[in-house]
């Protein structure tokens, strides 16, 4: 088994005033060449985004870009069509960019900040058609069981999100004193594991809130909450 540590306080932090972003990988103007990516997973941003504020039109291209809401609501415009769908917690939203598409993100409450996570996986499949879709998941179904949110739209996966990607997001809320055991699907994949809060071992490494562990190279690792812990699985190929 391989792994790679990335404690929360080694992300890169960009304080924009309306914006507070953490970079688990190289994005912007944070730069780290042992960060750069994690197999086909390119970006996880963890931001924190002021009322009324947010990103502008701006482009993307071949690249599968999912959004998990964690507080707040995020609304969403495109060229595709789309006006200002609003995404909240418990709903994930995905974008395969394609050929190229324009859109913009703002924070869709006068007095609340939106906390979420954005996500960039490279895509299999080049120059595809852009395309969006969200869809709502129950929380009682990531209760201590994987709670698969997103996966390959090449497999027959009901009831996920699909990208252009042989890849896996999931997510499992584990009770304190719970284990559970996951199962990678592939040898050549590696799984980036985000605690989204809590405090748990993975392999007998402690991980605590936003602590991230990349692992690789075997066919399973085992988890123990030390106390209610969340956790967001992001299984790609090790390309």
């Amino acid at each position: 088994m391989k792994t790679v540590i990335h404690k929360a306080e080694s992300r890169g932090f960009a304080n924009h005033g309306w914006l507070q972003a953490n970079h688990s990988f190289s994005f912007a103007n944070f730069f780290d060449k042992d960060k750069i990516q994690f197999g086909a997973l390119r970006v996880l941003n963890d931001d924190i985004i002021a009322p009324k504020m947010g990103f502008g039109t701006h482009p993307h291209d071949n690249m599968e870009i999912i959004t998990i809401p964690l507080k707040g609501i995020l609304k969403h415009k495109d060229n595709m069509g789309d006006e200002w769908i609003p995404v909240v917690p418990g709903e994930v939203q995905i974008m395969s960019a394609g050929t190229g598409v324009q859109h913009s993100e703002i924070n869709g409450s006068n007095t609340e900040h939106l906390s979420l996570f954005q996500i960039w996986i490279l895509p299999n499949k080049e120059n595809v058609k852009p395309r969006y879709d969200q869809k709502t998941f129950v929380a009682d179904e990531s209760k201590n069981k994987l709670q698969t949110l997103v996966s390959s739209i090449d497999e027959n996966h009901s009831g996920s999100l699909k990208i252009h990607q042989d890849a896996i997001i999931s997510r499992i809320d584990l009770d304190k004193g719970e284990t559970f055991e996951y199962p990678i699907n592939s040898k050549n994949h590696g799984v980036y594991v985000m605690t989204i809060f809590g405090n748990h071992t993975i392999n007998e490494n402690i991980l605590k809130t936003r602590d991230a562990i990349g692992v690789s190279e075997t066919s399973s690792f085992n988890i123990k909450a030390i106390e209610d812990s969340g956790l967001l699985f992001i299984e790609v190929p090790m390309i």
